[in-house]
Parts: C-alpha cells; sequence; structure tokens
C-alpha cells in the first residue's frame, strides 16, 4: 500500500491533469464511504445486541438494581403512601412500550423520565424479559369482600355502562397479552390511583404522540368509585 501512495501521491487527485477522470474517482470515494459507514454501523449494532443480552452483564444487574430499590427485589411492588407498581411477571412488549411512553413524553413522569431515557432499546428488552420472569405472590391487602363483585365485573364487564369484560383484552387470568398488560396481582391502591385519575397516568403525549393506553380512556371514565374498587380487590389478589 505504501508503495502505491508512492507512485500516486495524494496531491496529483486535485491537478488539472486529473480533471478527465475526476468524476471516476468520485464514484470510487463514494463507494468506499458507503462501505465504511455500512460496516460501521453492522459494528455499532453487534455490540448495541452485546450490551444487554448477557445474563450477567454488570450494567444490566445495576439497571435491575435500580429498578428494584422501588419496585421491590422481586417486582412485587410496595404499597406505601404512594403505592409503585409490581413489574413482576408483565408483559414485554408492554413493559418496553411503557418505558418507551416516558421517554417520549406520552406518559408524564419527571423521575421515569430519568430513569428511562438514557436506556438503550437492548437495555429496555433486556429488563423486560427480566422482570417477566419472575413471579412473587401478591402483596394483596384489598377488602375481601370487594372481590366477588371485582370478579364479575372483569368477565362480564358493566353493559349499562358500555365498559367491555376486562378479560377480552387481558385474558382470563388477567395475566395480559402482548401490548396488553398483565393486571394479576397488581396492587389495590394502584389500580384505584390510576383508573381514578386516567387522563393524569395515561395518554398525555396530546393528538400527536398517540398512544395505544387510549382504549382504556371512556372504559375508567364510565367506571364508578365503587366499581373501580371492586375490580381492584379482585385482581390485586390473584397470582
Amino acid at each position: 500500500m505504501e508503495a502505491a501512495s508512492s507512485r500516486h501521491p495524494i496531491w496529483k487527485d486535485h491537478s488539472p491533469s486529473r480533471a478527465p477522470t475526476e468524476a471516476g474517482g468520485l464514484k470510487v470515494s463514494a463507494s468506499k464511504l458507503t462501505l465504511q459507514t455500512a460496516l460501521l454501523a453492522v459494528c455499532l449494532a453487534a455490540a448495541g445486541r452485546a450490551e444487554a443480552t448477557n445474563a450477567s452483564d454488570p450494567a444490566l444487574h445495576a439497571k435491575i438494581q435500580y429498578c428494584t430499590d422501588c419496585h421491590q427485589p422481586s417486582g412485587q411492588g410496595y404499597l406505601g403512601a404512594t403505592p409503585i407498581p409490581r413489574l413482576a411477571g408483565q408483559q414485554s412488549e408492554y413493559f418496553k412500550n411503557q418505558l418507551q411512553a416516558f421517554i417520549d413524553r406520552r406518559r408524564v413522569n419527571f423521575f421515569m423520565f430519568k430513569v428511562a431515557h438514557s436506556l438503550s432499546p437492548e437495555m429496555l428488552t433486556a429488563l423486560a424479559d427480566h422482570f417477566k420472569d419472575l413471579n412473587p405472590k401478591p402483596l394483596g391487602g384489598a377488602p375481601a369482600e370487594l372481590v366477588e363483585a371485582g370478579k364479575k365485573i372483569f368477565a362480564e364487564g358493566v353493559p349499562a355502562a358500555n365498559v367491555p369484560s376486562c378479560s377480552t383484552c387481558h385474558g382470563p387470568e388477567a395475566k395480559g397479552n402482548g401490548q396488553f398488560p398483565r393486571l394479576a396481582g397488581q396492587l389495590y391502591p394502584y389500580i384505584i390511583k390510576v383508573l381514578t385519575n386516567w387522563d393524569k397516568e395515561r395518554g398525555q403525549g396530546g393528538p400527536e404522540h398517540p398512544d395505544t393506553s387510549a382504549i382504556m380512556k371512556p372504559i375508567a371514565h364510565n367506571l364508578n368509585e365503587s366499581q373501580i374498587e371492586a375490580v381492584a380487590a379482585y385482581l390485586s389478589d390473584l397470582e
């Protein structure tokens, strides 16, 4: 390569005598640039995939630890003054979609935006897969006398209020499906908080940033307080 360079010094590429072949030279240079760009893209993609596919990856373990500081070691959630939701057993697709919603500001939560916006797509997938495989017992604590009424609402809906069966989307065992979240074992006060304050919890990006959770807006609005408490009680105790 050095000998070739000495026979054809770089400065000659810009001399008038090279003008007739300039177009050909540009084509060769463009081809080389395209090849180099493609190779770089492949390398970066491979590095990204490697980032979080290794279960023993220290970066992944650090992120899991950060999540469980609030959501608890088994992802079972936290029953405090402000309930922190259960992540364990959650559908991977839904899990990733919601973290992306925080990043896109379709869900507005300053703390969760700070947590999510630095995560790569590969790390989002790895975290979703980790929590999906967890299955701790529900924390429970809901009024037992509400469970039967909640079970009926979940299975049959409330036709008079134009509320369909919850099981239609969330499955007969409330374990979710793809973009539809698992509700089984979710915290009683958290379900109440979300359904009662739906407009503040979901779909905050406006018409320009539509959210798949928009389907729930009329359902949440059509449930009254006692119905919300009943269905929350039923779901919170499901394993």
